[in-house]
């Protein structure tokens, strides 16, 4: 190939990357860009292809919407129990799994991740229904319980991917030496873990704030934000939606600029030490 046909290649290569970029950053953003543009419309529904004048009204709304509130409130309430009992799940299946040497680990493994291929649906009515046989009405309590079953699933993958990296002869040595059991976990594996627990405890987080399916079965007459606003979709949405949209999207960028922040000045640290 000649150099002028190795430019001439090289600029439509770059021309398709960049279109591909332009794309690809359109399908992501564009409807996050016009849900905040819908929030900031005079106009009844969400909408920026109508477009009555900008307002802030629907700050003033979603202020004074006592049940969207509540609905967080639920939400939160449910995503700290679903960490507190799905991150311990996890790590006893993941350690189960990678420290157990048994030719039915493959069948362990299967039944344990099985939930993550169960619809949500199925969860929750389950749950919803077990619990009410012993007396257990339909509430928070339920809603945490059906979530952290297959929520947990994925906490356990996460502790099993980072359990395969470690030096599990640390651990024999330090019982050499006379350590126990509880003293080698709290030493030397819970350490080496604490990494991953960090990430899968705001996986957790987010994969039980956002949950629709399973929360609707089993939550009974309680309900959290995302089930509140589904409901509300079968008489029609205000902008005040787009508002908490508006507010998580500003939280979003608030976490990301100060864990960035955070990084480069650890990297400054750790270069001057």
């Amino acid at each position: 190939m000649s150099r002028v046909s190795q430019t001439a290649f090289g600029q439509g290569s770059r021309i398709v990357l960049n279109l591909y970029m332009v794309i690809f950053f359109s399908y992501m953003f564009l409807p996050l860009i016009l849900m905040v543009a819908a929030g900031f419309n005079d106009f009844d529904t969400p909408s920026v292809t109508v477009w009555r004048g900008f307002t802030l009204k629907w700050f003033g709304v979603l202020a004074q919407d006592t049940r969207m509130w509540s609905g967080l409130v639920n939400s939160f309430i449910i995503a700290v129990a679903v960490i507190a009992v799905s991150l311990p799940l996890g790590l006893a299946g993941a350690l189960l799994v990678a420290r157990l040497d048994s030719r039915y680990n493959t069948l362990i493994y299967g039944v344990m991740v099985s939930p993550l291929l169960m619809p949500g649906i199925i969860l929750g009515i389950s749950t919803l229904i077990f619990w009410r046989e012993i007396g257990v009405s339909g509430g928070l309590f339920t809603a945490a319980i059906a979530q952290a079953s297959y929520i947990s699933s994925y906490t356990m993958l996460m502790f099993m991917a980072r359990l395969e990296r470690q030096d599990i002869t640390l651990e024999e040595a330090a019982q050499d030496l006379g350590a126990s059991h509880i003293q080698v976990f709290k030493r030397i594996t819970l350490p080496f873990l604490k990494p991953t627990i960090l990430t899968a405890s705001v996986i957790a987080f987010l994969q039980s704030f956002e949950n629709y399916n399973t929360t609707i079965f089993s939550i009974g007459a309680s309900h959290t934000l995302v089930t509140e606003i589904g409901s509300r979709m079968r008489f029609g949405l205000t902008p005040a939606v787009n508002v908490i949209g508006i507010i998580f999207v500003v939280i979003t960028i608030v976490c990301a600029a100060l864990y960035v922040t955070f990084r480069k000045r650890e990297k400054v640290q750790e270069a001057a030490a």
